[in-house]
């Protein structure tokens, strides 16, 4: 509750509410009047894992996560809401506590880019489909009610676990799924001859052969099938993002698809594009 005024005592007024010490100095009756605050806080999820170090268009998937989670993060901002994010990569969280200040954002965009350039093959990275369900786990800590949560994240390592703690935060916070995907990822040029590099190392990857071409197709639509299914099964809004397009023009697009109203108590989220 906000403090918004001191006024006259009026007829129904909680006598609870009245400012003994202006009533005393003004010899009348007088109360001090608060208004709920209305602003909700949004958590950002942002996967910054090997998996994510992947783009054959524009940009890879872990700079696309970033360059959303920016653009959300600011909007978030603009219209009053607090913001806080827990960005993650396979062997570390960084935690950023929900505040309405510009400096929480830059804080929370610090974070992302320490993270994103320490990604890269023969750097010694270990994958961690694990820090994924430790992300959520520490969402329900940060934001355990009335909170606009946006995972953004490839979703790799998804299994029940992860199904089940959406399902968990989900019971009382509004939930939005960002699925960051590649075009590669679903669809494998005829020539099945692709050259995979990370700036520095090259190798090239002969997807010709049945076994393997099936191999990452089936993997890939497989996590993206079990995601997909949130919307149905948990009313959970599933974004898909990819790495060929502009993430600001996707988001405006993006918008539309999602409910009028995405939080609870008829506030609407700033992500869902409530508050204009």
């Amino acid at each position: 509750m906000n403090f918004e005024e001191i006024r006259d005592y009026r007829s129904g007024d909680d006598v609870r509410s009245i400012d003994w010490k202006v009533t005393a100095r003004l010899r009348r009756p007088h109360v001090r009047v608060f208004k709920e605050e209305r602003d909700r806080q949004a958590i950002l999820v942002i996967d910054q894992r090997l998996s994510m170090f992947f783009g054959s268009k524009r940009a890879m998937k872990s700079v696309t996560a970033a360059e959303m989670a920016a653009v959300i993060a600011w909007r978030i901002l603009n219209v009053g809401d607090r913001v806080g994010a827990i960005v993650f990569n396979d062997s570390g969280i960084v935690e950023v506590r929900p505040r309405r200040s510009r400096q929480t954002v830059l804080q929370i965009l610090s974070a992302i880019v320490s993270q994103n350039r320490q990604l890269g093959v023969g750097r010694g990275i270990s994958s961690n489909v694990e820090n994924l369900n430790t992300a959520l786990s520490r969402v329900r800590q940060l934001a355990p009610h009335d909170a606009t949560i946006v995972v953004i994240s490839d979703f790799f390592g998804v299994n029940d676990a992860t199904r089940g703690l959406a399902a968990a935060i989900t019971q009382h916070n509004d939930v939005i799924a960002v699925l960051v995907h590649d075009p590669l990822q679903s669809e494998l040029p005829d020539s099945g001859r692709i050259t995979v590099t990370d700036g520095e190392l090259q190798i090239a990857l002969d997807a010709r052969h049945g076994a393997t071409r099936r191999s990452i197709l089936g993997m890939s639509k497989a996590r993206l099938h079990d995601v997909l299914t949130w919307s149905r099964q948990l009313g959970i809004p599933v974004l898909p993002l990819n790495t060929a397009e502009e993430p600001l023009d996707q988001l405006q697009k993006l918008l539309g698809l999602l409910p009028q109203n995405t939080a609870r108590g008829g506030h609407q989220s700033a992500v869902g594009g409530g508050h204009g």
